[in-house]
């Protein structure tokens, strides 16, 4: 006789059990009791579809990493319409706002996830990789269409902004939006045309 009840796609009630902690908690809180406690599962869900704690979060972060990816299309779509500035804002308020910098302390902090990940992605941190990968298309998209200069250096602004919006959200308490709309225009300043 079945005891329980069959959960339905439990990997994504569980990252996104993972996500609401780490938006309320932090990622200090964060732990294998406090995602089922969150998904409202029993503990051993979690480790009979994971090796262990580690191995959720690398598959927590991968999936996160695919939505970015859905995120770059929308970015791309939106070359030549509205400001770059107004564009890049949007974005970066959006990754940042999400459970990106958690993710990142989590990576920081963890040696045995940051490990496994740089196994899976030796080119980088997949989370961040990815939102770089986007901001450098959007940014070659707008160079392509005049918007941004021809001498337009697509890899070191899209270090910058990344890196600045990490900045921005990592160290402030209060959300700190307004403040990115100064900084991607200030990045930009010499190569918009």
């Amino acid at each position: 006789m079945p005891t329980g009840i069959a959960l339905r796609d439990v990997r994504a009630q569980l990252f996104d059990a993972a996500e609401r902690v780490l938006l309320l908690h932090g990622p200090s809180a964060l732990t294998s009791r406090a995602v089922t406690t969150e998904a409202g599962v029993a503990k051993g869900v979690l480790h009979r579809h994971f090796t262990d704690f580690d191995d959720f979060l690398a598959a927590l972060i991968s999936d996160r990493s695919k939505r970015v990816s859905a995120q770059a299309e929308e970015l791309l779509a939106a070359a030549g319409t509205g400001t770059v500035v107004d564009n890049l804002t949007t974005v970066l308020t959006s990754l940042f706002t999400s459970v990106a910098v958690g993710i990142m302390s989590l990576i920081i902090f963890r040696d045995e996830l940051r490990a496994r990940l740089k196994a899976a992605h030796p080119s980088g941190i997949p989370l961040l990789s990815t939102a770089g990968e986007m901001i450098s298309s959007y940014l070659v998209a707008e160079r392509t269409l005049g918007r941004l200069s021809p001498s337009a250096d697509i890899d070191a602004l899209g270090l910058a902004l990344i890196g600045s919006g990490h900045l921005l959200f990592a160290a402030r308490s209060e959300d700190p939006s307004g403040s990115v709309s100064r900084v991607v225009a200030g990045i930009l300043a010499g190569s918009l045309r």
